[in-house]
């Protein structure tokens, strides 16, 4: 990648299906025309612009006259595979009326998962970049399965703003943004319109799915901007049919709530970005508030000792939350160890580790290493 002080700046949009199709799930192409000029706009302001985009499977129950959503794997997909070419079409046309060239990357977490994969797949966003392309990003539904599906758009929309090093990325939604609570049940939520941490409070506020088109929800919402303000990456949510919200956000103007990024408080690699967004979680290791605090305050690598607890199956080189005791995620890592091993170390000493034929591996060998963490506060 060329040098960020000598490349434009880069902006990723997620829409959401709710935001993209009418109230019966059809393309609204009103609003995709909206879309290119807006693209257009802010391309001519000096940004490159990745649309991450949902809704292949409505396009494709609706071309296919299947009314009710179904629940069958294959008929999805099949929709998926019907809707993915009419959502193409769709973009092509509406952006080439504004002399905008598209293209169509489909991924899926077996293709980021892989390190090597994952390397090939920002090579080619970054060439289409250079190439005046507005890459059209969408999960490849037709193959995915729940082991390696990214769930819901918004984790794939985060995943694309780091593999492209972004300096900005806008959710789309069917909502304003991130209120107190949630608005439909509690009349007295407000919207909160920036946000400079995720902690308890944020998350808490965050409640589920807002409208039935989609699959992801405010909490989706959240768990990305984490990782992007860990990855310096600032993220706004916002309304997707206010008008010119766009070229707003990329003007700094206030649009919804933005989640803050001023600086890089850890070092964020790409290796590190990859462990963070790249695969799904396969547990979790419950740590005491020494060991949170040498890995917040002291930079340190998590040891067997300061683990209390070990939730899930994973084995070695598998990605990990670390919470602690309260239950609260705070970091991300690869395990240098399975679970099975780890639940025997749980409680004890060093001294006790380092005694055991089993466990001595572990006396003197993180657990997590610090280059493999990624603390999100």
């Amino acid at each position: 990648m060329s040098d960020a002080t000598h490349r434009r700046k880069r902006l990723v949009v997620k829409i959401g299906s709710a935001t993209l199709t009418t109230s019966e799930s059809s393309i609204d192409y009103g609003f995709l025309n909206d879309l290119a000029d807006q693209v257009a706009r802010v391309r001519a302001a000096g940004w490159d612009v990745v649309i991450v985009t949902s809704a292949a499977i409505a396009c494709g129950l609706e071309a296919l006259g299947i009314a009710k959503r179904p629940t069958d794997m294959p008929s999805l997909q099949a929709a998926a595979s019907v809707g993915q070419s009419a959502l193409s079409t769709a973009y092509a046309e509406a952006f080439g009326a504004q002399d905008m060239l598209t293209s169509v990357v489909l991924l899926t977490r077996r293709d980021t998962a892989d390190r090597s994969a994952y390397l090939h797949a920002r090579d080619t966003l970054d060439r289409l970049l250079e190439l005046s392309v507005v890459p059209i990003v969408n999960e490849n539904d037709t193959v995915s399965v729940e082991q390696i599906r990214f769930g819901d758009n918004d984790t794939l929309a985060a995943l694309v703003a780091c593999l492209i090093d972004a300096d900005l990325m806008v959710i789309l939604s069917d909502i304003d943004g991130l209120y107190t609570a949630n608005p439909q049940i509690d009349p007295a939520a407000t919207l909160i319109p920036v946000v400079d941490r995720v902690g308890r409070d944020i998350l808490a506020a965050a409640g589920g799915a807002v409208s039935g088109v989609g699959s992801g929800g405010m909490i989706t919402k959240i768990k990305a901007a984490r990782v992007l303000m860990a990855a310096g990456i600032p993220m706004a949510i916002c309304q997707g049919r206010r008008a010119d919200c766009i070229a707003q956000a990329a003007a700094g103007e206030a649009v919804g709530t933005l989640f803050t990024a001023p600086d890089r408080p850890h070092e964020i690699t790409a290796k590190k970005l990859w462990i963070a967004l790249g695969d799904s979680v396969h547990g979790t290791v419950v740590v005491d508030e020494g060991a949170r605090d040498a890995l917040v305050m002291r930079g340190k690598s998590l040891l067997s000792v300061g683990i209390r607890a070990v939730e899930g199956d994973f084995g070695l080189d598998d990605i990990v939350d670390v919470a602690d005791e309260t239950g609260h995620v705070f970091a991300r890592g690869r395990a240098a160890a399975a679970s099975d091993l780890l639940k025997l170390a749980c409680g004890r000493s060093r001294e006790e580790v380092a005694s055991n034929a089993i466990l001595a591996v572990l006396a003197d060998r993180p657990v997590i290493h610090r280059d493999e963490l990624v603390l999100f506060e």
